[in-house]
């Protein structure tokens, strides 16, 4: 019944998600740089940049990033050098049209985009025989959702999910409707229509289903962007059929590796219905923790310096395997 006791204590001048969600991005960390990069070309004419840390290990961790991310964020870096350190090669990739460069095609990525975290392990897997998923916020929604889809890599030995919004729906509507959020929503918003107007100028289809590029930068929640942009872009009916299909939280019970979801309380982007309790108490892979405090890939401490208590988790997890 592996509902997990969460050992994270927030102190208390932290204690709020804001606070913990905040500060990271204030921290100041040094990171090994990047020893490779990589560009894979994909089926569809599109490509995804991929990143590495390499020593020849024989296990393998795959990073993904959160919304508007990218390989160079504080917490895949800092997950990189952990788990580096800890004896595993590393890649952490970026989405289409993440990371400062255009993709080729319409298509961008979106919460459900598997299919490419697939294509990312496909091309990887070659000399590893453990591969184990960390994914952060929409990362970790995309790598729930692969781990529990029909024929996962065989070399799949985990699948670990941060601050994850498994019901697209409820964080949606969270994100739009709490005033508090207004910091959040606007940073999403700011550079998703950015990108949308350059997409728009490349591709009059697209320009025509916006009605307009004034239309485009009126949109002001997450819902009139998905119903507008990411549904129709990428075949969904309208947003409510995309978040539905794009949800990891219908493909959980399917998970057949041991599984983590670390979710704080406190998160401010998450609702109730991404703390799937009944199922954790359920299974004997999917394991939730569900620290009181944490905010959004917060999870400061200080015990370890500005080590975040989400790398060590993560590390004790994967060594708990024995692989």
């Amino acid at each position: 019944m592996p509902i997990v006791t969460s050992s994270f204590l927030s102190p208390p001048l932290l204690d709020g998600g804001h606070r913990q969600t905040i500060l990271p991005v204030l921290l100041s960390r040094r990171f090994r740089p990047w020893q490779q990069r990589q560009r894979l070309e994909l089926p569809d004419g599109d490509f995804l940049d991929l990143s590495w840390q390499q020593k020849g290990h024989s296990r393998l961790v795959i990073l993904s990033h959160g919304l508007e991310g990218s390989a160079q964020a504080i917490y895949i870096r800092g997950m990189a050098d952990t788990l580096h350190q800890a004896g595993w090669d590393v890649l952490a990739w970026n989405y289409r049209s993440c990371g400062g460069i255009e993709n080729r095609l319409m298509r961008s990525y979106h919460s459900g985009a598997s299919d490419d975290l697939r294509a990312v392990i496909d091309h990887a897997a070659q000399g590893y025989e453990n591969i184990a998923l960390v994914g952060f916020s929409l990362g970790g929604n995309i790598t729930l959702k692969y781990a529990g889809e029909s024929f996962p890599h065989p070399a799949l030995c985990a699948a670990i999910a941060i601050s994850a919004p498994v019901d697209l729906a409820s964080s949606a509507q969270v994100l739009d409707d709490d005033p508090k959020n207004w910091l959040y929503l606007r940073r999403f918003l700011r550079t998703m229509k950015a990108k949308t107007l350059l997409k728009a100028r490349r591709f009059p289809e697209l320009r025509e289903r916006l009605t307009g590029l004034d239309g485009v930068e009126a949109v002001q929640t997450i819902r009139e962007f998905d119903e507008r942009i990411t549904a129709p872009v990428h075949g969904f009916a309208d947003a409510a059929d995309y978040w539905a299909r794009a949800s990891s939280l219908p493909y959980l019970p399917q998970i057949q590796v041991p599984a983590l979801l670390l979710n704080a309380r406190n998160d401010p982007l998450l609702a109730a219905a991404s703390f799937p309790e009944a199922l954790a108490e359920s299974s004997a892979l999917f394991h939730l923790e569900a620290p009181a405090n944490g905010g959004h890939v917060g999870f400061v401490d200080f015990k370890v310096g500005l080590h975040p208590y989400h790398e060590r988790r993560v590390k004790s997890f994967l060594d708990n395997l024995g692989v």
